[in-house]
């Protein structure tokens, strides 16, 4: 196996999990908030009045700073090597996995490992392993 060195950008990577870190630990030290996106969102399915600002605010963040980036670097293209129907089995089973996981990757993963949450580094692990698996079975079971 070769590696594609096009895809190998260590300061990006380094950029956004800073950023990425830096926005956690705001919201957490500035409003008491676990940065976990499909908490975010159900939060908004499930509206109280002093909970809603902060919350639009922070999805309104995740869809516009793309848009931002954009007007200094340009999109890459995108490459999707599934289907439509992969695709949404995919969202439909990590949307799953994420209510019965009680929160996603964002929200286990950086906030809840950070805090050194056992809870989270069981979730992690469950969905890093889950991970492997299905791209093992996909790539060398069911591959034609």
């Amino acid at each position: 196996m070769s590696i594609d060195w096009n895809h190998f950008t260590p300061l990006a990577a380094l950029v956004g999990g800073a950023l990425i870190g830096l926005a956690a630990a705001l919201l957490v030290l500035l409003n008491g908030r676990i940065a976990g996106i499909s908490g975010v969102l159900g939060g908004l399915l499930r509206p109280m009045k002093a909970d809603v600002a902060w919350r639009i605010a922070f999805v309104a963040g995740l869809l516009g700073a793309p848009l931002v980036y954009s007007l200094v670097a340009p999109w890459p293209e995108p490459q999707i090597d599934a289907g439509s129907g992969a695709l949404i089995l995919a969202g439909l089973l990590v949307g799953i996995g994420t209510r019965y996981g009680a929160g996603c990757t964002s929200g286990h993963g950086v906030c809840g490992i950070s805090r050194m949450s056992p809870r989270s580094l069981v979730a992690t692990g469950a969905f890093m392993v889950a991970g492997f698996v299905t791209v093992y079975v996909v790539r060398h079971l069911l591959a034609a």
